[in-house]
């Protein structure tokens, strides 16, 4: 029976995946799956008692399983090769929703308080109506059990009531027979205790027959239990084996990639290397380019050269010429300057003197004006 403390080990603690072998084994002895689901478990931080403690790295199965051999229930989830929750249910815990997506409950066996974060409200809702299912069926096993008990007790009682009166019965028939047979009263109650051995001897006979029946069950569960440590063992080596060879493999292989990252490194400077030649090799077929094109420009205006000697040349006869010129012109410029002047000077003079004609032709004009009024007078007079 896979029940608490005495359990065969479960697939993880096995090297094995969950549903595989490990639970094959416990279906086998009585224990089967009835839900499943999947949900991050935490448990309370034991020291304070109100922090929680994440008990798996990641989402892991979480599954109820019933035990039709004890008809116990149990809440069992394994994240890698550790159990995290291993929690009979009884009919005194509850299941509480503390939010949309998270509930927990408290395991006095266990001595700690389980929580489960799961993804969506809907599976919350469907583990705690689980929850609430096989607690109501751990109940109503446990109610059936304490009946059964009290029943057979009951017979017990009642077969230890029984037991004492047909012995007084037949004691006292056997005195009533004694006596009247032989009539002695020591023989009769030699008689009832003898009775009283063989009820007792019967029973005793009927409870070493339970007990042993009990005791080869215990034996052959520990014959089970002892094959599934055995076997749990050697797979343990098995996998301590594989994880050696692993382990050494994942060293070769670290060492491997440590050296593909210090050639990826190499190669990437190499890269960056050649990309800053190429951009300098780039600029450069730039450059070239630049000053081709600047010496078919200064091939072009040495072709021109002579050209613009001879217009040169051309020019700078003209510009001599217009020098010339210029001389000349500024001979003239300063000969007509100083006609300018003379000519200045000259009418200067000239209205000097036209003004002092005008001074003597207006007294001309005064005399010849008075000379008239001197006639016009004369006229009058004759």
């Amino acid at each position: 029976m896979c029940e608490v403390g005495t359990r065969p080990p479960l697939a993880a603690e096995r090297g094995e995946p969950p549903g595989g072998a490990a639970a094959e084994r416990c279906r086998d002895m009585g224990e089967q799956p009835i839900f499943t689901t999947r949900a991050h478990v935490f448990q309370i931080d034991p020291s304070t008692k109100k922090n929680w403690v994440p008990a798996s790295k990641q989402a892991v199965t979480v599954s109820y399983f019933y035990d039709s051999t004890r008809n116990s229930y149990r809440i069992i989830s394994v994240d890698g090769a550790k159990v995290i929750i291993n929690s009979t249910i009884t009919p005194n815990m509850t299941f509480t929703k503390t939010s949309q997506k998270f509930g927990q409950w408290a395991d006095s066996r266990a001595n700690t308080v389980f929580g489960l974060g799961f993804p969506s409200e809907q599976q919350l809702t469907k583990f705690a109506e689980k929850f609430q299912e096989v607690k109501e069926a751990a109940k109503l096993a446990r109610d059936r059990s304490q009946e059964k008990i009290e029943t057979s007790s009951n017979h017990s009682q009642e077969s230890g009531r029984e037991t004492p009166s047909s012995t007084r019965a037949s004691s006292v028939n056997g005195t009533d027979d004694e006596k009247a047979s032989h009539g002695g009263p020591a023989e009769a109650h030699l008689k009832s205790e003898n009775d009283k051995l063989k009820i007792a001897l019967a029973q005793s006979s009927t409870n070493v027959k339970k007990w042993e029946t009990e005791l080869q069950t215990l034996r052959e569960s520990n014959a089970r239990l002892t094959t599934a440590l055995q076997e749990s063992a050697a797979s343990i080596e098995h996998w301590k084996k594989q994880f050696s060879a692993c382990k050494e493999e994942n060293d070769q292989l670290r060492g491997k990639i440590e050296e593909l990252e210090e050639q990826c490194n190499e190669i990437n400077k190499e890269k960056e290397r050649n990309a800053q030649l190429s951009r300098r090799l780039q600029e450069l077929e730039t450059e070239l380019q630049d000053k081709e094109l600047e010496l078919e420009e200064l091939r072009k205006q040495g072709e021109i050269i002579p050209q613009l000697m001879s217009e040169c040349e051309s020019v700078s006869q003209q510009l001599q010429a217009a020098e010339k010129k210029n001389k000349d012109l500024e001979e003239k410029v300063r000969t007509l300057r100083t006609e300018v002047e003379e000519s200045k000077h000259r009418q200067t003079n000239l209205k000097t003197e036209l003004k002092n004609f005008l001074d003597v032709l207006d007294g001309k004009i005064d005399e010849l004006q008075d000379f008239r009024q001197g006639l016009s007078k004369l006229g009058v007079d004759n």
